[in-house]
């Protein structure tokens, strides 16, 4: 029997004309929601704070963030078994996304760039889209 192992992940919904802002790292093929893993002793909100700082050079808006969902699905490019479990949460940004650390490339994207997007990532895709706040 395959053993189960997660990773646990923090991301931001933030969408502009109903699309999904995306980053792509670098080295990396598909697009991956911006955030990441926890530090110890962070709660979500500062860990995905210190995260999307990192990764887009912006800010959130204190006190706008509000839990999105919690979706998982296999992890890119890992062993069979690994899941990642993604906890999202939309909020508002100060300042003007750009790509950082290594974040090779950010992007806002629709339903029908799904096909180049991570697995977890196109399961928000879906509920973005059954929830009519995609394109």
């Amino acid at each position: 029997m395959q053993e189960t192992h997660f990773i646990d992940k923090l991301a931001l919904i933030y969408l502009k004309d109903s699309k999904l802002l995306v980053t792509r790292s670098q080295g990396k093929d598909l697009y991956y929601l911006p955030g990441g893993k926890r530090e110890a002793g962070e709660n979500d909100y500062a860990a995905l704070s210190r995260e999307v700082l990192e990764e887009l050079n912006v800010s959130l808006e204190p006190g706008a963030e509000r839990y999105f969902g919690t979706f998982e699905a296999q992890a890119h490019g890992k062993a069979a078994g690994t899941l990642v479990r993604t906890t999202c949460y939309s909020a508002k940004i100060q300042g003007a996304p750009q790509a950082s650390s290594e974040i090779e490339e950010i992007a806002f994207v629709a339903y029908a760039d799904r096909a180049r997007c991570s697995t977890v990532l196109q399961l928000v895709l879906d509920d973005l889209l059954a929830k009519d706040l995609l394109v």
